[in-house]
């Protein structure tokens, strides 16, 4: 009866119990109930432990692991039910207090502030709750199991199977709900080291005529002398490197009947081109993009001069550092007024540097809800659901490494008669050098790369190529080197 005594007054009961919020088990103590309060704060110490330890041993590989289906499950169902726990315990604790020796409007006032706290306490618990659901929706819905069986080398034991690269191609579309297909206006690959996150950007033009494609495949069959056709009724072109995707969709003759082959084929082709092997690919819709920098606040970008855009030169992005909204920032990356394309593949490259030095963690939590619906309806990709748990370190290896990037465009590529075996050779020479700065020594470990040997694995093109001179290798730059930051 001693410990009821004690809590005859609202001041203690509330002091206890706001106690109870931060030290679970302090208010059973307060009131008696020794072994319950002993047992709940030895749960809470090694909860806290457990907490601190995550913190300190956090790795890429374990935050890797808390994308998988079953740690996402589990995490939430555990976020849940902590939750309501908590809010149990909150309520009890005010209970064991004895309240009901209060006055009546001290059990009033008493009652309400206990109940808001247990209500305080849960919501961190559900909004936890309510991101992982989401998370794990988008998730589920942008990277999907593949229908066909994928290579054996991406088995979850050894995802790598003891590649030194993972290449990735990155697309910009311009797909829309008022036009059929899609067309590839910016297509870049990322080769990633998988043990460092050095990566090499490799940032091809959409106007690349005379596109080739590996032997015995389709498209080889179908132009075995490079993507050619005859000129749009207009005088346009629709055999360029960004139509190779929306013709391939068009022509399922070409396949055997088979629809749905845009990606597989340029993948195909730039690979090819390149010397890679590509792995899987990315697809943003270049206008969702938009949306994608809005949910984050915008992206600050330094504009070398002004920007003109829209169809009667209406609009203007002027010259300056400033931060600009989605729309802006597309209309910075893609307007042709006053332009070429590979100011326009600069420029582009300058958004995607600065968005991903912006897009810290606490912006993408902050945040958390307008990211995943931006991304659930910007991105189209065949990586796998299963291999995420093995690219999130990749990833946060990568914005921490060196990240250089190489564009084909004039002086280097003629994109009207380009040098197939020039291509290939800084496309070797790149990597070579991306290896060399993890080893930190020119002699770097041979890549298990196909063979950069200009003389192997390349069509002839339609007119004599001599072997690239070193001096004609031009070296690669940083992601944002010309951006004017």
């Amino acid at each position: 009866m001693g410990h009821r005594t004690r809590a005859a007054s609202s001041g203690t009961v509330l002091g206890w119990t706001l106690l109870a919020v931060v030290v679970p088990g302090a208010a059973h103590l307060r009131a008696g109930w020794r072994r319950t309060g002993l047992v709940i704060m030895s749960c809470y110490g090694a909860l806290l432990l457990g907490l601190l330890w995550l913190a300190l041993t956090a790795d890429g590989g374990m935050l890797g692991a808390l994308v998988s289906e079953t740690w996402m499950t589990t995490i939430t169902i555990v976020s849940a039910v902590l939750g309501l726990a908590w809010f149990a315990l909150i309520l009890h604790s005010y209970l064991v207090l004895s309240p009901g020796r209060l006055t009546q409007g001290g059990q009033i006032l008493t009652g309400s502030i206990a109940g808001l706290l247990a209500v305080v306490v849960i919501l961190p618990f559900g909004l936890t709750t309510q991101y992982l659901l989401r998370a794990q929706e988008t998730l589920d819905s942008v990277f999907k199991e593949p229908t066909e069986p994928q290579v054996a080398r991406h088995r979850p034991e050894d995802p790598w199977a003891g590649r030194t690269r993972v290449n990735i191609l990155l697309l910009g579309g311009d797909a829309d709900d008022n036009r059929i297909g899609v067309r590839t206006d910016s297509m870049n690959v990322a080769s990633i080291d998988v043990k460092t996150g050095n990566t090499v950007l490799f940032s091809l033009p959409r106007n690349l005529e005379d596109v080739r494609f590996p032997p015995g495949t389709p498209m080889a069959k179908r132009f075995p002398d490079g993507f050619t056709l005859p000129p749009d009724p207009g005088g346009g072109r629709s055999d360029l490197l960004n139509s190779v995707w929306e013709y391939a969709d068009a022509h399922p003759e070409v396949f055997g009947g088979k629809k749905g082959q845009g990606a597989k084929t340029l993948m195909e082709a730039i690979g090819w081109t390149l010397g890679l092997e590509i792995d899987w690919y990315a697809l943003v819709n270049m206008w969702g993009f938009a949306r994608l920098i809005d949910a984050i606040g915008g992206v600050t970008i330094t504009v070398e001069q002004d920007v003109v855009f829209g169809k009667y030169n209406e609009g203007l992005v002027k010259a300056g550092t400033r931060k600009l909204k989605g729309a802006d920032a597309m209309w910075y990356a893609r307007s042709r007024t006053f332009s070429d394309d590979f100011t326009r593949m600069r420029r582009q490259r300058c958004v995607l540097g600065s968005l991903l030095s912006q897009a810290d963690p606490a912006t993408v939590l902050t945040r958390f809800n307008k990211i995943a619906l931006a991304t659930k309806e910007l991105v189209r990709t065949d990586i796998p659901r299963r291999m995420l748990e093995h690219l999130v370190p990749l990833a946060l290896k990568v914005k921490n490494a060196k990240v250089t990037s190489v564009q084909f465009v004039p002086p280097l590529i003629n994109t009207g008669y380009p040098d197939w075996v020039k291509i290939r050779a800084v496309t070797a020479k790149a990597l070579k050098d991306s290896v060399a700065q993890r080893a930190g020594a020119a002699s770097a470990a041979p890549s298990d790369e196909p063979s950069a040997d200009p003389s192997s694995a390349v069509r002839p093109s339609k007119k004599p190529m001599a072997k690239p001179k070193p001096s004609d290798l031009a070296a690669p730059k940083g992601i944002t080197d010309g951006c004017g930051v």
